[in-house]
Parts: C-alpha cells; sequence; structure tokens
C-alpha cells in the first residue's frame, strides 16, 4: 500500500473492499450473485446475434480455409465444420440450460458437479484458454493493420526485420500488434451499451464484405480446371485420421463456450431461450467457413498456392491495380471485426446492459482472486498476459499450428463439458441447491472424487499427445496414443458423460439429490411457497454459522 500524496487520505491498496453477498457466508470472499430479474434481458433473438457476432470473423474464416490448407477437399471441410459444429451447439445449449434455469455464472455453476474447491481448477482452465484465444483473436486484429498500413504505405511490407527468428514475429509485425493494441485497448474499458455504433457497423458491414471477398476469387478462379471438385491430396488411413484430427480442432476452438455458457445464459428472460443456439452455431459457422473453403479453393489456381488466412488474401491484391484500396477497406473491417469480438462477442449487448467479452472472460480472473481482482484490473491481466504473455502470433504462423492449437482446447474443455452436462440432467436432474454453491461447507462438498477421478483417467492420456504436438521433435509418442488424441474430443466427452453417470449410480451423493430445486433470489423465492422460502432461511444460517452439518440439511429438506 502506498500513499498517493502526503498526508492524503487516499490511499491505493491491492486489497479491495469486500462485497457483500446475499447468498455467501460472510467469512467468503464472493463477487457474484445470480442474476437480478431486471437484468434478464436475454431472448432467443439475443442468443442468435450473439453468436452472429462471435462466428463471423477471421477465426471462423480460417477454420475451414486450414482444412483445405492441409490437404482436404472442400467437400470435406464443409462436412467437417458441420459435424464440429453440431458437437459445439448440443453441450452448448444443454449446460447453458445451467445458466437459463438458475442465473449463476460458470464459475458457480461448475461447483454443483466438481465440489467448491475442485470447481477452481475449471475456471483456471478455462481462463487460461479464454486468454489464448484473446491473443489470437488480436494477432488476426494486427495482421489485418499490416495491410491496412502497407496499402496506404507500400514500403512498410520491406520492413527491415531486427528480430531473431525465434521470436516467432517480425519487426513489422510486432509494430502492427502493437499499433492494434493502442487502437483496442480504449474499449476495452468502456461499457459496451456505449458501443452502439460500432457493433452496428461490424453488424451492417463485415458480412457483405466477406461475402463480396469470396464472389470475387469465385469469379476470378471460375476457369481453373478441377475448381468447385478440387481431390483431396491425401488418400486412405491418412486421410481419415487427418478428418477426425480437423473436426477434433474445430470443435476445440469452440469448446470453451459449451463450458462457460452460462455465464451468458444467467441472462435469459425465461428458461428456454438457450434453445435457439441450436440451429444458427451450425448455419452461422458453416456460411462463413464456406467463405474460408472457397477462398482457399479459389486462391490456389490463382495465386499459385492455398491460402488459409483472409488477411493473407489481402497481401495478394496490394500489387494489382486498385487493389490496395481493396484491401485497405477489407483489412479495415476484419480489424473492426476482431477489436468487436475481443470486446463484446454480442452485436446487441448494448441494448442490454451486459458486459463485454473480455470482462466476462476475466470473470474468471476476479472469481478465483475476489481479494485483489475486480474487473477492471481483470481486463489489464488478459490484455498484457493473453495479448503479450502467451506470444499468440506463433499460433497464426500456419494452418498446422492453428488446427493444433485448436485441438488442445478439447483435451480439457470436452470432459468438463461432459461431466456439467450428465450431472445436470441425469443425475441432479435439474435439482439444485443454489445459495448451497456459495457454501464452503455446503451439501456439494469441496471436491468431488468422482469428478477428480474422471478427468484423471481422460486427461492424463492425453498429456504425452498434447506435448508431441507442441513439441514434436522432442516428444515421441506411439501411433495409437496419436490416433486418440485425433479424436480428443469425442473421446473426452462421451467417456467423461459414461464414467461419470456410472460412478453416480454405482457410488451416489445421496446428500445432493434434493428433492426440489432451491433458486438464490428473494423474488422466485417470495412467488413459488415454502420450499424456497425456508431454503432462504437455510441459506441465511449457513451465512450466520459458516456451515451447516449433513444430517441438518437433511433434516431440512425432509421438513421442505
Amino acid at each position: 500500500m502506498f500513499e498517493r500524496a502526503k498526508n492524503s487520505v487516499r490511499t491505493f491498496t491491492w486489497k479491495l473492499p469486500k462485497q457483500k453477498s446475499t447468498l455467501a457466508p460472510d467469512y467468503v470472499w464472493s463477487n457474484s450473485d445470480p442474476v437480478e430479474p431486471s437484468r434478464r434481458t436475454w431472448t432467443g433473438y439475443t442468443f442468435v446475434l450473439y453468436w452472429f457476432s462471435d462466428l463471423v470473423t477471421y477465426s471462423t474464416w480460417a477454420n475451414g480455409a486450414a482444412v483445405v490448407a492441409l490437404g482436404l477437399s472442400p467437400s470435406d471441410a464443409i462436412w467437417i465444420v458441420f459435424v464440429a459444429a453440431m458437437c459445439n451447439a448440443i453441450p452448448t445449449v444443454m449446460n447453458g440450460a445451467i445458466g437459463a434455469d438458475l442465473h449463476i455464472p460458470f464459475p458457480i455453476a461448475v461447483r454443483a458437479s466438481y465440489g467448491y474447491w475442485l470447481a477452481y481448477f475449471c475456471v483456471v482452465s478455462r481462463g487460461i484458454l479464454a486468454l489464448f484465444w484473446f491473443g489470437v483473436q488480436s494477432s488476426g486484429g494486427a495482421t489485418a493493420i499490416t495491410q491496412m498500413i502497407t496499402a496506404i504505405w507500400p514500403s512498410y511490407a520491406l520492413l527491415h526485420n531486427s528480430l531473431p527468428a525465434s521470436a516467432g514475429i517480425t519487426t513489422k509485425g510486432m509494430i502492427s500488434y502493437f499499433i492494434y493494441h493502442v487502437v483496442q485497448t480504449p474499449f476495452l474499458f468502456i461499457k459496451t451499451e456505449k458501443l452502439k455504433w460500432m457493433f452496428l457497423t461490424k453488424t451492417i458491414l463485415v458480412p457483405p464484405m466477406a461475402l463480396a471477398m469470396v464472389i470475387y476469387l469465385a469469379v476470378a478462379a471460375r476457369h481453373a480446371p478441377d475448381f468447385w471438385d478440387q481431390k483431396s491430396t491425401v488418400t486412405g488411413s491418412a486421410r481419415a485420421w487427418l478428418w477426425l484430427s480437423s473436426m477434433t480442432s474445430i470443435t476445440g476452438g469452440f469448446s470453451t463456450l459449451a463450458v462457460n455458457i452460462p455465464d451468458f445464459a444467467r441472462f435469459a428472460k425465461k428458461p428456454g431461450s438457450q434453445v435457439w443456439q441450436l440451429p444458427f452455431i451450425p448455419i452461422f459457422k458453416i456460411l462463413v467457413s464456406i467463405f474460408g473453403v472457397v477462398g482457399a479453393a479459389a486462391s490456389k489456381p490463382l495465386y499459385g498456392k492455398v491460402i488459409w488466412s483472409p488477411l493473407d488474401i489481402l497481401a495478394e491484391w496490394q500489387g494489382s491495380h486498385g487493389g490496395r484500396a481493396a484491401a485497405f477497406f477489407c483489412a479495415a473491417l476484419w480489424c473492426l471485426a476482431q477489436i468487436c469480438v475481443n470486446i463484446s462477442a454480442n452485436s446487441v449487448s448494448f441494448g442490454n446492459g451486459i458486459d463485454s467479452n473480455i470482462i466476462l472472460q476475466t470473470y474468471n480472473i476476479t472469481s478465483l482472486f475476489p481479494k485483489y481482482f475486480n474487473i477492471r484490473r481483470g481486463v489489464i491481466f488478459a490484455m498484457l498476459v493473453g495479448g503479450f504473455g502467451m506470444v499468440p502470433w506463433i499460433i497464426l504462423s500456419n494452418a498446422k499450428t492453428f488446427l493444433n492449437f485448436m485441438s488442445a482446447y478439447a483435451v480439457f474443455m470436452a470432459p468438463i463439458a461432459g461431466i456439467m452436462l450428465t450431472d445436470y440432467w441425469l443425475i441432479k436432474r435439474r435439482k439444485i441447491d443454489v445459495p448451497a454453491l456459495y457454501d464452503p461447507e455446503g451439501i456439494y462438498g469441496k471436491c468431488n472424487w468422482r469428478s477428480l477421478a474422471i478427468m484423471i483417467l481422460v486427461i492424463v492420456p492425453m498429456l504425452p499427445a498434447l506435448a508431441n504436438k507442441v513439441t514434436p521433435e522432442s516428444v515421441h509418442i506411439p501411433i495409437e496414443l496419436s490416433h486418440l488424441f485425433a479424436i480428443n474430443w469425442l473421446y473426452g466427452f462421451v467417456a467423461s458423460c459414461v464414467l461419470h453417470y456410472v460412478l453416480n449410480v454405482v457410488f451416489p451423493d445421496r446428500k445432493t439429490l434434493i428433492p426440489e430445486v432451491i433458486h438464490g433470489d428473494t423474488e422466485i423465492v417470495e412467488g413459488v411457497g415454502s420450499i424456497d422460502q425456508s431454503s432462504m432461511d437455510g441459506a441465511e444460517g449457513r451465512a450466520e454459522k459458516g456451515f451447516e452439518t449433513k444430517e441438518a440439511q437433511v433434516s431440512t429438506m425432509d421438513r421442505e
């Protein structure tokens, strides 16, 4: 702690003042309660526009294009994206029901299946991946900055590089990356509802721009032989395993939303609103990925190589007549898209008073260290660590690295998504004691050994293969492990669902199998009768005493 000025009463301290919580015991630091009814404004239409904003981006374009760049055919890429989209959509909708029903965020919701303290493993895993993804999106924006500057001053493309090859980025790239963050950073601290026109501009201009790029490429390559029927350059079993590994990579890239979707769904106006995601996640993902597939397929006859990045396609336009102007305006809109997805990931959130996407990402940090992190500090931490400390530009160095990075998401996210889904729908049958989730001594315990055992059984076999993907020259694994890693999303999700169900049937955690849902907000409590009123009395008692014995909890449920 230090004083701002001598004899000044204003001081700075790393420790934040304790926030008052209506559900957590007094001795527990908590910065989250169920969303109050006045903020429950998300409808099915809101969820649709959320995914429109989240998927009309550089990264979604690159999904299908990267598959073509690896040697599979355009038709393979489209089918892969469709299967991956369904693998994302189904658990996202199912786990989204937790937020829509109970109005609690992911760091709280996950305690029902993992226990109070083990849940922090899930929060940390999700938080680290969110930091990486923030950096990856920023790297795409920095590449757009490069194309914009080059279109104005072509000599920028010839800027001397003084950085070593080990840096994974050139001097030009680092300057562009820094400029991008200078542009983006002020927006990270502005409430989303105040950026209405920025998001509206993206919604109106970015999709037509992407479509225009695709139309131009398709028309320019229309006379190329086999343009619409390019064959895969790999065959046999190699093609099959490349197909599966590509599907896993694309699924993994958005698998985080299958886990932390309660962060968004908790704002649902009514239960069931999250179901609208089921058709529209595949629709948006396939449409934008088709743009990338067509662009990658057309780039081969046009430029002599498969180009999986739309921004690299713009680089090819820089030397043509009129191409610099087109490259500048397209790059400017791609840059806008990247800024918007990093800020908001929700083109209509300004109308609903919802915090921005980076705030929801940094919510994981604030839930881990509520004494020292608030939203503003969390944003700064995410920007510095995710934007620079994790060197995200290396991830976008080539198509293979990009897909390997996205596949790593699934190793950790798939079992978490599977356990949450099975626990809420099949084990607890949507009957959760919300106040108990805020209490370390509540009925859900400190560590659910079943979930811990499943995570060990499912994740540990994947670690050698994950290390091989990161450093293939130093880590060698048998082909069986490599094949298992190729389907790590399906393996992790299905195995965790089955194991969690079996373990809870054989070794049921009876104290958590309550007869009715116990909500955490006063409005619902007052409206549904004695069950929730007595549960609120119990919650107040937990706050006063610090804990209740299991016998007392059981007797309380019997009275209800």
